[in-house]
């Protein structure tokens, strides 16, 4: 079959593919449709054709996938935050184990080994402890609110449309974080709206607020806010700050991060307490953290306990280890396993996750871990002793290749490897199964209505 640009097709989804889209088949051909899932019998239109596959958006559904479920929230299918929000809940696990499958299959050529099925979130909404959202004087409009276009004007302030770097949503809230946080998202916005300064704008790179930043530990019931900016302005900023102080009491810490960078990147190149406290503090298991606005903590508290158990299991200590954590952060994983292990190192590159992973440790009686700041490729290759085991969590880009080579090098008994993208952890893998044989591994769900899934990895090399 000739498949064109404008074609309209009627299709059945049959598969799911990795990023949420759903596919189907013509005469061997592969079509992505977003928001279609695998038993849905609809008409697409495509909108891009290649050699090997083409992209359609759906115009009319048929006959609904018997998964198929309303989503709650009024932005699912438009925003970036949520894909899976119209899949029922024990489905998304089943295809979330199935990417982990073909990733390790296709990508790694990586066969044979056990994957458990997937460990679910205990909370399935408002389970993030950290929401970023960004101003925008490009409002992208719901199909609902395109009569708003003349009365509302191009405010916004929420989250991207997926595919576009300038386009916002307006938003009232996201199901993803708690109430309160709902709540502290409007007032910004009401004061924002009404403050006569004006929202900085992605394409001109004028204008002064840039992101909203809000934490929360459901631990200790503590917020943090932190509003970013693109000069330091303490008339605009210390109002809003005084606003948010007196109406939510939990509220713990708000900071002005300060950039000039026209990356459209939620971090400072300086940063202002404006009142509170420069940290909050969460817990993971048994263990207290202190996080500050810039530093890398798992999105899901509660999820991260259960990653973090897992981490330990795998690791299977005897007492006498002396472990090498790369990307160690604030120091969250060293802390949870270290009354099992003789010494742990961490290599991280962020200065302010490793201030605060030396605070962790000292706050939690940790005297056995060790942190180095720096580029884990330049550390690594300095690093002389050889670890019993090496832990690895590296970012969605997964392992610089070099890194690679130096973990190759060092050549530990056992690696556990945890990761947040499994492609690239696919292929991290792949390059070591010729000297570590894959055991088993555990995918953790810590992002509910999202593709997105942890897996670690229990590895062991071949001499051993």
């Amino acid at each position: 079959m000739n498949i064109r640009k404008r074609d309209i097709l009627e299709l059945r989804i049959n598969k799911m593919a990795y990023g949420g889209q759903g596919i189907a088949r013509l005469d061997g051909f592969v079509i992505f449709v977003k928001g279609a899932l695998p038993g849905d019998r609809l008409t697409a239109q495509v909108f891009k054709k290649k050699k090997s596959y083409a992209e359609a958006r759906m115009l009319e559904l048929i006959e609904p996938s018997p998964d198929r479920i309303q989503p709650p929230c009024p932005y699912a299918g438009f925003c970036g935050g949520c894909q899976w929000q119209n899949l029922r809940y024990e489905r998304q696990l089943d295809y979330k184990k199935d990417q982990v499958l073909e990733s390790m299959d296709h990508i790694g050529a990586v066969r044979n080994f056990v994957v458990h099925d997937v460990i679910p979130s205990e909370k399935r909404f408002g389970y993030r402890n950290k929401m970023e959202f960004s101003f925008s004087d490009r409002r992208w409009f719901l199909p609902q609110e395109l009569h708003k276009r003349e009365t509302e004007g191009n405010f916004a302030l929420g989250l991207h449309v997926p595919g576009t770097y300038s386009k916002v949503i307006d938003m009232d809230a996201c199901l993803l974080q708690g109430e309160k946080g709902n709540q502290i998202l409007r007032e910004v916005k009401t004061y924002v709206k009404g403050c006569g300064v004006p929202v900085y704008g992605i394409k001109t790179h004028e204008g002064f607020w840039r992101f909203l930043v809000i934490r929360y530990s459901t631990a200790f019931d503590q917020w943090m806010v932190n509003i970013v900016t693109s000069e330091d302005r303490p008339d605009a900023v210390r109002p809003l700050a005084d606003i948010l102080i007196h109406k939510f009491k939990t509220i713990k810490s708000v900071v002005n991060n300060i950039t000039q960078s026209k990356a459209s990147v939620a971090l400072g190149e300086r940063e202002k307490l404006i009142a509170g406290e420069k940290y909050i503090k969460d817990k993971i298991g048994i263990f207290d953290f202190q996080i500050s606005s810039n530093s890398f903590f798992q999105t899901n508290s509660l999820g991260a306990q259960r990653l973090y158990q897992t981490v330990l299991d795998y690791a299977e200590f005897k007492g006498d280890e002396a472990v090498l954590d790369l990307y160690s952060g604030t120091g969250t994983i060293p802390i949870f396993i270290a009354s099992e292990a003789k010494t742990l190192t961490g290599i991280e590159i962020n200065e302010s996750a490793v201030r605060d992973a030396r605070k962790n440790c000292e706050k939690n009686g940790i005297s056995n871990c060790n942190f180095i700041c720096g580029d884990i490729r330049e550390k690594l290759s300095a690093i002389t002793w050889k670890p019993d085991v090496m832990i690895i969590d590296p970012p969605r880009a997964g392992m610089h290749q070099d890194v690679l080579a130096h973990v190759l090098r060092l050549s530990p008994e056992k690696i556990v490897y945890g990761s947040c993208n499994p492609s690239t952890m696919a292929r991290d893998i792949g390059l070591m199964i010729q000297d570590y044989e894959v055991l088993e591994m555990q995918p953790v769900d810590m992002f509910p209505h999202t593709y997105h899934i942890e897996a670690v990895a229990k590895m062991r090399h071949r001499k051993t």
